[in-house]
């Protein structure tokens, strides 16, 4: 039993000397190529076994010709494993060129295409995460290129609609103040009407400004479907009558949800302005909730009469500068509204939407219910 501890104690201490020789080696050559390290662990490895090997056959005091077998062995296994493990760790270096290649070309712009060969399990990964982070990165340009698109389309849309009431009011106060005007009230009156358009709309466009930066603070508070519901009625009551449109909005149930008041009521607001302005005389814009217990949520829902949306804009009902007519008559709007009740909707965690039904389209604004 002492002479096998002291085989092993031999054996441990070759092993150890060469390791730890290997250990100085690797950290002088930490900057080099994998193929450096690879060649590095693979004569450290065969070195220790040698190293073992003749210590304990060293301290054995065997005879020269028993040593000498025991160091001809040796040399030839380390003959065989050293170009053995150089082979193969070219193998793993080349795999590890064709993925710093694809991945150069990824990150020029382009795509990752993950290299045909197998490679190991730890390179292969690595290609998955990067074919992974290549379609993300894709998805993002395809989005960042969408909204600059529409950022630019934005700038020319509002730079009409400021043109438009800009040189009315020019030519108004001109009339105004050289007295050609033949009813300076009426002047009055359309020079307060285009102020509030204008103020309307640069209200919008500071509020689309704090959803896009992250800025939107929310102030949520537990409040009641119902009253939410009935207060955006009665703020739209008035534009309904003038426009000769029912609103109808019977049987909403008192549902708890923690929302920023204000913002849901802006929401609610734009909705039914919306409607309100798309539906025709004699039409009903009908508001309704419905509770998803399974699903923890409530869905508000506003229905108008206006014949519905082309499928191929029901996609683009959300994005910002979207009318649904290429007019630029007042009441098309700035094309902000519904983009700004997305904004808001989603920072409340929620989800907007919108579906053509009987006659008329559907906006639904799906909110988590308020915990118990």
């Amino acid at each position: 039993m002492q002479d096998l501890l002291l085989i092993a104690l031999f054996a441990f201490l070759g092993a150890a000397a060469a390791g730890l020789a290997g250990a100085v080696v690797l950290r002088v050559l930490r900057h080099r190529s994998v193929m450096v390290a690879l060649a590095v662990v693979a004569c450290v490895a065969v070195t220790a076994m040698l190293a073992g090997t003749l210590a304990v056959a060293w301290a054995m005091f065997l005879s020269p010709h028993d040593l000498t077998v025991v160091t001809v062995v040796c040399a030839m296994a380390a003959v065989i494993s050293l170009p053995t493990a150089l082979l193969l760790g070219r193998w793993v270096v080349a795999r590890s060129s064709e993925l710093t290649r694809a991945a150069r070309s990824f990150g020029e712009g382009g795509s990752f295409d993950e290299p045909e060969r197998p490679a190991t399990a730890e390179l292969a990964e690595l290609s998955r995460e990067l074919a992974a982070t290549s379609a993300k990165l894709s998805e993002s340009r395809e989005r960042e290129r969408a909204l600059e698109s529409s950022r630019r389309e934005l700038v020319a849309w509002i730079s009409h609609d400021l043109r438009t009431p800009l040189a009315g009011l020019r030519a108004m106060s001109e009339a105004l103040e050289d007295g050609m005007a033949q009813d300076p009230d009426r002047y009055f009156r359309q020079i307060r009407a285009e102020v509030d358009r204008l103020n309307s709309m640069v209200g919008d466009l500071f509020e689309l400004s704090r959803i896009h930066s992250g800025a939107l603070v929310l102030s949520p508070s537990r409040i009641s479907v119902y009253d939410l519901v009935d207060e955006a009625l009665t703020v739209a009551g008035p534009l309904a009558r003038e426009n000769g449109v029912r609103l109808v909005g019977g049987g909403i149930d008192a549902i708890p949800i923690e929302v920023d008041g204000k913002e849901m009521s802006r929401v609610l607001g734009n909705l039914l302005v919306n409607a309100i302005r798309s539906t025709p005389a004699d039409g009903t814009v009908a508001v309704a909730a419905e509770r998803r217990e399974t699903e923890g949520t409530v869905v508000l829902r506003v229905t108008d009469s206006c014949g519905g949306i082309a499928d191929n804009d029901l996609p683009h009902v959300f994005t910002t500068g979207w009318r649904g007519n290429h007019a630029r008559t007042p009441p098309s709007g700035a094309g902000l509204g519904l983009a700004i009740v997305r904004g808001i909707v989603e920072a409340h965690a929620g989800e907007a939407a919108v579906r053509n039904v009987d006659g008329g389209c559907s906006f639904e604004v799906t909110l988590p219910m308020a915990s118990r």
